[in-house]
């Protein structure tokens, strides 16, 4: 695997060695022992989520108080999205920052986001099918978002339409008013 650098040194774009032939592909979409070495830490997934979302629609941006936080392995295996990192560990030399990659069936990237980081994507193809390996359960009393569109965060988000959000994401407060641990 090759491991891709962020501006956030925490967050790393993790890209597959693909074997393909004109049968099809392999590859290898998680190895711990690598993938532990890139990260330099342990880390133990308890919980796999798969979304499918339309064209337009965006989640985010989304993640849980202490001591739910949840750290991200994610990766589009259907269509494109682009997807968004937004450091919010208060105290960090990144705090506020954010950094954005396209991932899709094509390149086959992954993310990873660790705990304290705020998440979300937006489907940029027809349709897009979303896998997220977490480090924590989902805890709903825990969870917390962001609005997408925040004028400190900045976000350089790649479309010129009206997103499609859910109503959490509709009502998330900016970044200055958010429940941070």
């Amino acid at each position: 695997m090759n491991i891709i650098k962020t501006e956030i040194p925490d967050v790393l774009i993790i890209e597959p060695k693909v074997f393909g032939d004109e049968r099809g592909f392999f590859f290898e979409s998680y190895n711990q022992k690598q993938f532990e070495a890139a990260i330099g830490r342990s880390v133990e997934f308890v919980q796999d989520n798969h979304s499918k979302s339309a064209r337009g629609v965006l989640r985010g941006l989304h993640y849980q108080l202490a001591p739910h936080a949840q750290g991200k392995l994610v990766r589009c295996v259907a269509g494109e999205v682009f997807d968004v990192a937004v450091d919010i560990r208060q105290g960090s030399a990144t705090f506020g920052q954010w950094v954005g990659a396209h991932l899709s069936a094509e390149n086959k990237q992954q993310m990873w986001i660790p705990a304290g980081f705020a998440h979300g994507f937006v489907t940029l193809s027809e349709t897009a099918e979303f896998l997220y390996k977490t480090t924590d359960y989902y805890a709903p009393h825990s969870e917390r978002c962001i609005a997408w569109n925040d004028s400190t965060l900045n976000i350089s988000w790649p479309f010129d339409f009206e997103p499609l959000l859910a109503e959490k994401d509709r009502l998330a407060p900016p970044f200055d008013k958010a429940e941070l641990d």
